[in-house]
């Protein structure tokens, strides 16, 4: 791995000029995560998954975008940008990454609101750079077998595996969706994606109470397994 912000320019430069490399964009948020987890939450998770993946698979990693489009979370705290600003945030950062001979760019996503931002913008970016650069949106947690939460029980045990910065006495079941139909679920989804406290009265989806720091490590390497499989994959495929 090659961490971006510690690089000095002449051997950075030259690293480019002697391999072809692939950049990692976290993006996160900063957003209530109940009373027992930072608002840096999703932000700290993309960070780790980033930086782990990196590691394995000798990419660029660049700083991590900590604030995404959370405006569903008021009146809880959040720190919003809007989603055109998140895309035109992104293409620039692409097309700034391509100026310099980075023509592979995984954006890896840490938060549900950012979504719309990065829907198609592997397209976008292909037209704008006349098929000269590659970019793969993916959003980490589509790389684990369990249900999602917001935080709740894997939320919980992923800042646990990587952070002390948790208050595990204030934790709190939040929204049970066990017992629910699925459709019941799509419609309290879609209502999150509105107003989260109005799905989630308290903030959380699910259950953090039984979380612990092992479950996370497992839960950990689940994610970048797959994910440094998706990765592979479209590298190979993008290079046939």
């Amino acid at each position: 791995m090659v961490d971006i912000k510690t690089q000095f320019d002449p051997s950075l430069r030259k690293l480019i000029k002697k391999k072809k490399q692939v950049a990692v964009i976290p993006i996160g948020s900063i957003e209530q995560h109940g009373p027992h987890l930072p608002i840096s939450t999703d932000s700290d998770i993309v960070t780790e998954v980033s930086k782990k993946l990196s590691e394995m698979k000798g990419y660029l990693l660049l700083p991590t975008l900590t604030y995404g489009v959370s405006f569903e979370h008021a009146p809880f705290f959040n720190l919003s940008i809007r989603e055109s600003t998140l895309r035109t945030v992104l293409t620039d950062l692409c097309s700034s990454l391509l100026a310099n001979n980075i023509k592979t760019v995984f954006i890896i996503n840490g938060h549900h609101g950012n979504l719309k931002s990065i829907k198609n913008i592997d397209v976008k970016l292909e037209k704008l750079s006349k098929n000269k650069l590659k970019v793969f949106s993916l959003s980490y947690w589509y790389f684990l077998k369990r249900e999602f939460d917001h935080a709740g029980f894997v939320e919980t045990s992923l800042m646990l595996a990587i952070s002390k910065n948790i208050k595990m006495k204030l934790a709190k079941k939040g929204l049970i969706t066990d017992g629910m139909t699925k459709q019941e679920i799509k419609t309290l989804g879609k209502l999150a994606n509105q107003s989260f406290p109005k799905a989630a009265k308290n903030g959380i989806w699910g259950d953090p109470t039984k979380a612990t720091k092992k479950d996370g490590q497992v839960i950990l390497a689940e994610i970048l397994k797959n994910l440094g499989k998706k990765c592979q994959t479209c590298l190979t495929e993008h290079s046939s």
